[in-house]
């Protein structure tokens, strides 16, 4: 299977909704020529990756420069010994591959034209403590049907809980467009605005919840536009479905060391144990970049660090930026820590227990991943040793948690919810405290940066950046990574990489019509308008 060249398609490759969103680059010459601009990127995640990825393809003599020793950010991957003798690779967990991350997938078929290192897994399900459980395998995939499919297959919406319910005030959920949602929603908390819908109590540590948290926060904390922008993402904007895909080998065998081969291939640089220390607008319009403890000049800068390494680089660096853009990200915080355990067991789990499983009432634990279901390297440990290999996920976690006692906790948890664990014995276990994911407050998204910063040749690009466009998680930072290749592309007249996302606003005229009645009623602020990048 050939992917297309950059530019030839309407429709993202493998894409189930055809109206999914396309946004054409701006025209310009196929690639650099003659002497070539030379590009630091600063970050080696997906959306550095997906930025350095668009620049060496069109002739940047492209630089990655990454601060850790191994590759992919959040899904970067280290490896390990176990006890037994054999080796292992520790990661910092399960991430969803979701269908409607069009960019992301656009990346990795750089180096796999068919996807074949996803594998689907076959539900989404999510478990309560009272017992309720919830699945995503029947619900129709089609908007509006995909919510009726789930109000109506959920064992946790009621009769008298749809009665409570105000219609009215969640109307506008059908007609959200990313571009402006902020300004009518930011000042508001997930957990606030699912209370004034009053959505069933019970739907809402079930599903919702479960969603939020995958932004690693609270609802009380979490802005309520990034929650109804996760709806609309999923539910009511996209027919893609919630099902999703995982890599069926550890990050860095799947992902991380096919992309930096085809990097160098492309001629660029990619030097791990490199950070960026210190960057520096010159006099000529370039700038200098300390790297390595050594000083190098380059033509343009490309900003794809996680929160506390922005900071920390602006900090570092007095002449970068205004001083409004230098508050602004100082400004930004991170999410509360969370904790990754895996664990390698001497028995098997229940052969029916999914592969993945949201969990919400079992205290901090946020759901149980089963890797050897779907990933090779745990799949082969399981079957020589004839046990298994979990993973479990606690997120938003207090800032005094002590590690040590956090960690038995989730083990108790994890025999609440798969009982056949209890008799198994623990041969190894890796354990990832971080804290460095972004924090997306209520009242936070003014303060987040775009991907132009104001300075010539310098652009961001994250999962933290506000995009102006639906996509979230995985998918922002590899839309953001595009984005700001296409921003230097543009300045030097070459075309870049066309965007895809889900389709922005209500999808039909009579979902537009109804939220428009429902703000008329309620008097709330349009959260309708013109998308932008």
């Amino acid at each position: 299977m050939r992917v297309p060249p950059y530019g030839s398609r309407r429709v993202p490759v493998g894409a189930r909704d055809r109206r999914a969103r396309f946004l054409p680059p701006p025209p310009g010459r196929a690639r650099l020529t003659d002497d070539p601009p030379a590009v630091a990127v600063a970050g080696g995640g997906i959306a550095g990756f997906a930025a350095a990825t668009v620049l060496a393809e069109r002739g940047a003599r492209v630089t990655l420069l990454e601060r850790e020793t191994s590759l992919g950010g959040r899904l970067a991957g280290r490896p390990v010994r176990l006890a037994d003798g054999s080796r292992a690779t520790m990661s910092r967990g399960f991430h969803a591959f979701f269908r409607q991350y069009y960019n992301l997938r656009a990346l990795l078929r750089r180096v796999d034209p068919g996807l074949g290192m996803l594998r689907p897994l076959p539900d989404y399900p999510l478990r309560h403590s009272s017992g309720l459980c919830d699945s995503f395998r029947r619900v129709p995939r089609t908007p509006p049907w995909s919510a009726a499919g789930f109000v109506a297959l959920s064992p946790s919406f009621g009769a008298r809980d749809l009665l409570r319910m105000d219609p009215v005030a969640a109307l506008p959920l059908l007609d959200v467009s990313a571009a402006d949602i902020h300004r009518a929603l930011d000042d508001t908390s997930a957990h606030d605005f699912l209370g004034s819908i009053r959505f069933p109590r019970a739907a809402r540590h079930l599903a919702f919840e479960v969603f939020s948290r995958s932004f690693f926060a609270d609802p009380r904390e979490l802005s309520a536009a990034e929650m109804v922008l996760m709806f609309h993402i999923y539910f009511l904007g996209s027919s893609e479905g919630l099902l999703f895909d995982v890599p069926d080998e550890p990050f860095p065998a799947a992902l991380w060391d096919p992309l930096a081969g085809r990097l160098e291939a492309l001629g660029a640089r990619v030097e791990t144990g490199t950070p960026a220390e210190r960057v520096e607008p010159l006099p000529d319009g370039g700038f200098g970049v300390v790297a390595g403890g050594a000083d190098r000049r380059f033509d343009a800068v490309v900003l794809a660090l996680d929160t506390d390494g922005l900071r920390g680089l602006v900090a570092r660096s007095p002449r970068l930026g205004d001083a409004a853009w230098r508050e602004r990200v100082g400004r930004l915080r991170t999410a509360p820590p969370f904790l990754v355990s895996r664990l390698w067991l001497d028995r098997p789990v229940r052969p029916e227990r999914p592969g993945f499983l949201g969990t919400s009432g079992y205290g901090s634990l946020d759901n149980v991943s089963v890797l050897d279901r779907w990933e090779g390297e745990a799949a082969r440990w399981a079957a020589r040793s004839g046990g298994s290999v979990v993973e479990l996920h606690a997120y938003a976690l207090p800032e005094d948690t002590e590690p040590s006692a956090e960690q038995e906790l989730l083990l108790g948890q994890l025999h609440r919810v798969y009982p056949e664990t209890r008799a198994a014995r623990v041969l190894d276990a890796r354990h990832e405290w971080r804290a460095d994911c972004p924090a997306f407050p209520v009242g936070g998204h003014p303060d987040r940066p775009t991907v132009r910063t104001g300075v010539p040749g310098l652009v961001v690009a994250g999962d933290l950046v506000a995009t102006g466009l639906p996509v979230a998680l995985m998918e922002r930072a590899a839309t953001s990574g595009f984005a700001a290749a296409n921003v230097l592309l543009h300045r030097w007249g070459v075309r870049g990489e066309p965007l895809f996302t889900v389709p922005d606003g209500g999808r039909s005229r009579a979902l537009r019509a109804l939220a428009r009645w429902g703000r008329g009623r309620t008097g709330k602020e349009s959260t309708t308008a013109p998308a932008r990048t």
